[in-house]
Order: structure tokens, then C-alpha cells, then sequence
């Protein structure tokens, strides 16, 4: 059972649910079929910056020393570096949230559509880097429906030696969930909500629609 109350954030067997008001609000912006396109772009930009922020509450630090205009103190630096790899098309919305929150991160891009007869992924894209052991890295995709993208993309970072890989999902289906699980059972998932179902077509409902079409 994915439905939870409140405001605060939930996990559940690595999947963490972002109950949070700010990005729940947008989410409903996003929903609502009369929302224009240009404001759905700019509002998937505005809930990645704190969904990415949520993803990487705990990534490992070392310690620095820094020197403030006044003396020295100890402070903290990331003890790797960030890859963010968006699945285009419509993940390249949710790259302007992410480099605002950490624009040092490198950036690799996946091209994949879903065969609409199928409903697999097809690539038609792979610029990511070949050596990928010495990165966090944060796949994103706006929408996790039959998980079919996410799976074949994360094999994809895994082959070319990822050794962390966070999903990083505006929404998600229980279906998607269940097989991205299955195939990558130690990553982290993190999503704004999980829906009821996919309909007969690969939709998640009640969802948003196809998060490409309507920022683009």
C-alpha cells in the first residue's frame, strides 16, 4: 500500500514517497489538463529542485577546513561527484531544477522512446560518460509507468561501472515500482506519489499525461 498522509517523508523498502506541501502543490498544478504548456515546463522545473534535494539528503561527505572572512572553520564537501542523467524528452524539464541545486554535477543524456505498439523502450540516444564508478549518479524521468526506461537506462549506467544510481520520479505507477524493484533491488527510488494504476495503453492514472507532450 503506497497512500499516505501528512507532510512528511516516507519510505518504504528503499522508495521514498515526498509528501511534502510545496511539491505537492506544484504536482497538482501539473495534473490539471488546463495548465499551459509553458507553465507545466516551469513548474516541473520549480518540484525537481526539492525532489533532487530529498535524493540527496545523504550522500557522503568529507570534512574541509575553509577559511571565512573572520578565522577558520570546519565544514564539509561532497566526497563524490554528482552525475545527473535526464531521459529525454521530457526529463530534460526537470534538468533545470537539478543544476540550480547543484550545478557543479556533470550531465549525461539518454535518449529512449516507448514504442507505443510494445510499449518497450527504444534508444535513439547515449551520451553518458564510458567511466562512471567515481560518480553519485541520479537517473531522472518524470514518469515511471511500466519501468521499462528506467530499467533499461540504469543497465545501461551499470555497464559502464555505476556503482550508485538514485531514481529520481515525479510520479509513479505500482507497476513500474514493482519491476524497477525487481531489477535494481539495493537502489533508492524517490518519487512525489505513487498513483492508482496504468491504464490499457501504459498511462499512469489518474497521472498527468505524457509529461513530453505537455512541456513541449
Amino acid at each position: 500500500v503506497f497512500s499516505f498522509a501528512g507532510h512528511l517523508q516516507v519510505t518504504v523498502k528503499n522508495v521514498t514517497i515526498i509528501n511534502r506541501p510545496v511539491i505537492q502543490s506544484k504536482l497538482g498544478e501539473l495534473r490539471d489538463v488546463k495548465t499551459p504548456h509553458a507553465d507545466f515546463r516551469r513548474l516541473l522545473g520549480e518540484v525537481s529542485a526539492p525532489l533532487i534535494y530529498e535524493a540527496t539528503c545523504d550522500l557522503p561527505v568529507k570534512s574541509r577546513r575553509i577559511q571565512t572572512p573572520l578565522t577558520k572553520a570546519e565544514g564539509v564537501a561532497l566526497s563524490r561527484e554528482v552525475l545527473f542523467v535526464p531521459i529525454l524528452r521530457a526529463a530534460l524539464g526537470m534538468l533545470e531544477g537539478a543544476q540550480a541545486l547543484l550545478p557543479e554535477a556533470r550531465v549525461g543524456f539518454i535518449g529512449l522512446a516507448r514504442n507505443e505498439d510494445t510499449l518497450q523502450p527504444e534508444w535513439y540516444l547515449d551520451k553518458v560518460p564510458r567511466r562512471l564508478g567515481r560518480f553519485e549518479v541520479l537517473l531522472l524521468d518524470p514518469m515511471l509507468a511500466t519501468g521499462g526506461s528506467a530499467i533499461a537506462a540504469g543497465e545501461l549506467l551499470q555497464q559502464r561501472g555505476a556503482k550508485s544510481i538514485r531514481f529520481v520520479h515525479l510520479l509513479a505507477a505500482p507497476e513500474g515500482i514493482r519491476s524497477l524493484r525487481k531489477s535494481f533491488p539495493d537502489s533508492l527510488i524517490f518519487t512525489a506519489a505513487i498513483d492508482s494504476h496504468l491504464n490499457d495503453v501504459g498511462y499512469i492514472v489518474p497521472g498527468l499525461g505524457d509529461a513530453g507532450d505537455r512541456c513541449f
